[in-house]
């Protein structure tokens, strides 16, 4: 079916879980910070500060290696190759167990150190490094569980993830509540406990996925019987994972850049700016579902000498994703304030926030038309272009936030820099994915 049957209409039946899955997750994202806005403006300045952090792995993880081991075994499986799809799998659990580590070891360490350098102190610096400590200690469950589920996306199985993902999500609204504001005899645990929710509800997760990848009638099952490491099965997921991750860096320090300019105005706007940044983060799950789904289809087009229906597939998820995000672009331009009244009732917040979602919302669909070209770029195995629109991107607010800030100019200016950023990343990833040969 991936290989013959009309690419749009696949294209959405694939994208369908997923997106339900990402909606769910992008709940989870509304209520923990809901939450934090009942823990006050500290709180939310706090997670400001992580949540650049949190979201570097979980793209890293689910988007940028995520997309290599996708990549890798929907070649496999489009060459008809299922015994070398089931190495790569048990390859990328050991990439997913020592990435873990050194990401929980990188956080531990130097995460203050980072969280001062974006302006963090007092109380809002020591709740961020609560949280992020919390998480980090978690890693491994967050690695493992995306890394699973990539493995099944790449087979062309999106069902399985998308439920995983979607109670996974529920507990974690569930028990970050509990843990965080406390009920009944439960204590309140604040930052800490929902970061707690995120662990054990990808702990889960984790556990479920394995298991599942393990039965006899899975579609890919993991054989230990045999096994041997063998370093051209990590180059394979590596040389795409590996490139791809620099996007996801590259987005991070572009938001990291952004927080630290942002702070220099103080804790009301770095709380608004946090309320309107989240929102951005959440696009990536909804680009995510589409350019996930277009990873097999191009991958295995790719390996059955199919360029051009692996072309095809590209434009069209990048379109889809390009309309979906401009939507949402269009209502927070026209109603920001019915995003940043769910976190906090503070008006000098709320204030902040709408500056940066009308002056941001417009770059939307672009910021979705090339991140979506990121993923198709990954299921071809050649990522180059997306990520030297991530560095154009990444200049653009690096540069020009400097100059805006040596200027003393206000701070709507910096948000109006970041919309226009996104509509230069997103035309110059098309131009260079265009420019970029694929067999």
């Amino acid at each position: 079916m991936l290989l013959t049957a009309p690419i749009l209409p696949t294209l959405l039946k694939l994208s369908a879980p997923t997106t339900v899955a990402m909606l769910a997750i992008a709940l989870v994202a509304i209520a923990e910070t809901a939450y934090v806005g009942v823990l006050g403006v500290e709180a939310l300045a706090a997670m400001a500060l992580t949540f650049p952090m949190i979201m570097l792995m979980q793209m890293v993880s689910a988007g940028a290696m995520g997309g290599g081991v996708s990549s890798a075994i929907a070649r496999a499986v489009g060459a008809g190759d299922l015994a070398r799809a089931n190495t790569l799998a048990l390859h990328a659990i050991i990439i997913a167990v020592v990435a873990a580590a050194i990401f929980s070891a990188f956080f531990w360490l130097l995460g203050p150190a980072i969280y001062r350098l974006l302006g963090g102190q007092g109380r809002a610096l020591d709740l961020a490094i609560l949280y992020s400590h919390t998480v980090f200690s978690g890693a491994l469950c967050i690695w493992l569980f995306n890394t699973l589920s990539s493995v099944l996306r790449g087979t062309g199985n999106m069902n399985a993830p998308s439920v995983v993902a979607l109670v996974a999500a529920a507990l974690q609204i569930v028990i970050g509540g509990v843990l965080g504001l406390g009920f009944g005899p439960v204590p309140s645990f604040g930052v800490v406990g929902i970061g707690l929710g995120q662990v054990i509800a990808f702990g889960l997760g984790s556990i479920y996925l394995f298991i599942h990848l393990c039965r006899p009638d899975a579609r890919l099952r993991l054989r230990l019987a045999g096994f041997h490491m063998d370093r051209t099965m990590f180059a394979d997921i590596l040389r795409v994972g590996g490139l791809a991750s620099l996007s996801s860096l590259q987005t991070v320090l572009t938001v990291l850049i952004f927080t630290g300019l942002v702070a220099r105005f103080g804790t009301i706007a770095l709380a608004g700016y946090g309320i309107g940044a989240r929102l951005e983060f959440l696009l990536v799950p909804i680009a995510f579902s589409v350019g996930v789904a277009s990873v097999p289809m191009v991958g295995m087009a790719v390996g059955a000498k199919n360029i051009l229906r692996a072309r095809k597939v590209a434009w069209t998820a990048g379109s889809v994703a390009a309309a979906g995000l401009g939507i949402v672009g269009l209502v927070v331009v026209v109603a920001p304030d019915l995003w940043s009244r769910l976190f906090t009732s503070d008006d000098a917040v709320i204030a902040a926030a709408r500056q940066y979602l009308t002056a941001a919302g417009f770059g939307f669909p672009f910021f979705g038309f090339g991140l979506c070209l990121y993923f198709a770029s990954q299921g071809a195995g050649k990522v180059l272009g997306p990520v030297l629109g991530g560095t154009i991107r990444l200049v653009i607010v690096a540069v020009g936030g400097w100059w805006l800030a040596t200027n003393a100019a206000p701070v709507w200016t910096l948000f109006a820099l970041a919309g226009g950023a996104m509509i230069v990343y997103g035309i110059a990833t098309g131009l260079l994915v265009k420019a970029t040969r694929w067999d």
